[in-house]
């Protein structure tokens, strides 16, 4: 079958629409990769006896495939993103089931590394085909909505782990079974529900590196870097600092998903009315102060409840990380959103491949002072954020752009 140009895919019907597969793949995802997390700590404490220095290898491993998202590119040269999308979540489904399969450090390191191969290559496809499919005044509220669907599909998941985790005495194989047999489900219908859809913007097969997208390229640096720290240390530390048992865990998992469910969209809308640069700063600005509280948990003896507000927070702050996408759209080329993407991806997990292992041992000495690091890091994240213009566009990419002369063409 010949691919569908996006101008003629309105003529389909609903269910066969590319926003449509763009809201399906997004409730795939979470089902697997989310579930993976909420119970990441708790098997990994269990089944392998891990500390503080494991996870952080675990971790490190996990995102390898991140830092080489840039192959992506090569990818692009023998499938389309659309076919690059289902097959990376088929893969992240498949390792999700298995997980449970391999309780050893080194069983562990191998599906990890599977599950994240299919979970960052989907992810960095997926970026390219939201900003290509969603059209730039509706791009942000469609973003929240996309959201807020992923988190709606894996609340109704985490209700069933807290409600039937003891209750029925379930076992880490069972639950990883049944999260990632879903995603194959949904990647299954996909496949052969949905066209192929032709963009009007044929995408660059090649490295691209654009001076003018520096900005866009340091904060992407380091909003991964402040999120590794996130991942991995905040939800550890609620086992092994409290105690905190698997239906606990999820149940913060599920109110951070109802958060998301209702402030998703509402942040979408907050993006487009105040702008980039406003949403990014309100974000970093959170996070500072979120991060110096977590430090206090160990600096103060500061108690469970807190650590547990602060890791809602945190999560929801997380949220307005869409407006480091709208921006891109808004500056980019049309041609450059996979290869960027790529790209991004890349500069994203440079931090990530050397923080969570050299990170861990620093936390078996002061867990304090990794989130004191993670505070710096949101702090510069904020003066970079401070350098968006109100209204960027290509040739206005940063406040600066208007003070230099024109560069030549790339």
């Amino acid at each position: 079958m010949s691919p569908v140009p996006l101008s003629e895919a309105r003529g389909l019907p609903v269910w066969r629409r590319p926003v449509t597969l763009l809201f399906l793949m997004a409730i795939a995802m979470p089902l697997s990769f989310a579930t993976w997390s909420a119970l990441l700590n708790n098997f990994v404490i269990e089944a392998a006896q891990f500390d503080g220095s494991d996870i952080g290898w675990l971790h490190t491993v996990r995102e390898v495939p991140g830092f080489l998202a840039i192959a992506v590119i090569l990818l692009l040269f023998i499938a389309r993103e659309q076919t690059i999308a289902l097959v990376s979540l088929a893969l992240l489904g498949v390792a999700t089931a298995i997980t449970a399969q391999f309780p050893t450090m080194g069983g562990l390191l191998f599906v990890t590394l599977l599950s994240s191969i299919g979970f960052h290559y989907y992810e960095t496809v997926n970026q390219s085909l939201q900003l290509q499919w969603l059209p730039k005044a509706r791009a942000p509220q469609m973003l929240g909505l996309l959201l807020a669907a992923g988190s709606a599909a894996t609340l109704v998941a985490y209700v069933a782990i807290v409600l039937t985790w003891q209750a029925f005495d379930l076992s880490y194989t069972f639950v990883y079974m049944s999260a990632g047999s879903l995603t194959l489900i949904i990647v299954a219908y996909c496949w052969f529900a949905f066209p192929q859809f032709e963009s009007p913007h044929p995408q660059t097969k090649e490295f691209v590196l654009r001076r003018r997208y520096w900005l866009y390229y340091a904060l992407q640096f380091m909003s991964g870097a402040r999120r590794q720290i996130f991942t991995v240390f905040a939800g550890f530390m609620m086992v092994e600092r409290f105690g905190f048992e698997v239906h606990h865990v999820t149940a913060l998992y599920l109110i951070n998903l109802v958060a998301n469910i209702i402030l998703a969209p509402i942040f979408g809308r907050v993006v487009h009315r105040f702008g980039e640069r406003n949403a990014l700063a309100f974000e970093y600005v959170g996070l500072v102060a979120v991060f110096m509280a977590y430090g206090g948990i160990y600096w103060f003896g500061w108690g469970v409840v807190l650590a547990a507000t602060l890791y809602v927070v945190d999560h929801i702050f997380f949220a307005l990380a869409l407006a480091l996408k709208t921006y891109f759209q808004k500056i980019a080329d049309p041609g450059d959103f996979a290869p960027t993407a790529a790209v991004a991806f890349t500069i994203n997990h440079i931090a990530a491949v050397f923080l969570p292992a050299s990170l861990g041992y620093l936390w078996l000495i002061s867990p304090g002072a990794v989130f004191g690091l993670a505070a710096m890091m949101a702090a510069t994240s904020l003066a970079l954020a401070l350098m968006i213009p109100r209204h960027p566009e290509p040739g206005n990419e940063t406040i600066f752009a208007r003070l230099m002369p024109a560069a030549p063409a790339e």
